[in-house]
């Protein structure tokens, strides 16, 4: 991704029951303030800087089990 861009990552979790998605950065937090999590689990990263570079998880629970699924961004 080009600094200063905006970054979506998608994350597909489908069940009956749904599944909560729950996204989080492998080493350090979301960017405070410049991100969001819309209705179809999309990750959206604002204005991003080369610290927002590194590893996403998407992970999806329900009471059937657990599946993550791993993104990188590179900026």
């Amino acid at each position: 991704a080009v600094a200063g861009s905006t970054v979506e990552l998608g994350c597909s979790a489908r069940g009956d029951p749904a599944p909560q998605v729950q996204w989080h950065k492998e080493r350090g937090d979301l960017p405070w303030g410049r991100h969001e999590v819309d209705r179809e689990h999309t990750l959206h990263l604002y204005a991003v800087t080369s610290s927002d570079a590194g590893a996403y998880v998407c992970t999806a629970q329900s009471q059937l089990g657990t599946a993550a699924a791993t993104t990188f961004l590179h900026v």
